[in-house]
């Protein structure tokens, strides 16, 4: 049996099912101004308290909805050393395939918290590896709609 088929089988059990709830992280406007820097998105409403406070529907800056994207390595602790060996058993590289249905419900209000649920939804054996389709759930502390909705595809090989 290769190391996909293996992988497949002990993903078996996990299907349609919560396998993640990650840490909770504190989004401040040091961070929002950082993605800002880095992406050229200097729109008012994440970049200037004071504005956002005055005109802002929500009353303060707001994280841009891909910044809440990029962090999900960090809130779905994929980025830990233990994670691909302990999710991955066998395999030897994980590649990010791409998104699927990707949504911003609601946006994150500096000073809020926000956390990521791992649903597994999909796995497809593929030449060399498997794919692998999470839905990805960023929730915000206390909201009642998540901040971001997405479907997650990861490629893994042997």
């Amino acid at each position: 049996m290769s190391a996909a088929d293996k992988l497949m089988e002990f993903l078996a059990p996990q299907l349609d099912t919560e396998i993640h709830v990650g840490p909770w992280l504190a989004i401040d406007q040091e961070r929002i101004d950082r993605f800002a820097a880095a992406t050229g998105d200097v729109q008012w409403i994440h970049t200037d308290p004071e504005r956002a406070r005055r005109e802002s529907p929500y009353g303060a800056t707001i994280a841009h909805g891909f910044l809440t994207l990029s962090l999900l390595p960090y809130l779905t602790e994929s980025n830990h050393p233990d994670f691909f060996p302990r999710n991955y058993p066998g395999m030897r590289l994980r590649v990010n395939y791409g998104l699927n249905r990707l949504r911003f419900p609601t946006p994150v209000v500096v000073g809020s918290r926000i956390r990521a649920r791992t649903h597994l939804l999909a796995t497809e054996r593929i030449e060399g590896g498997a794919q692998i389709t999470y839905r990805l759930t960023v929730e915000i502390e206390g909201g009642e709609k998540p901040a971001c909705v997405v479907e997650s595809l990861y490629r893994v090989y042997e």
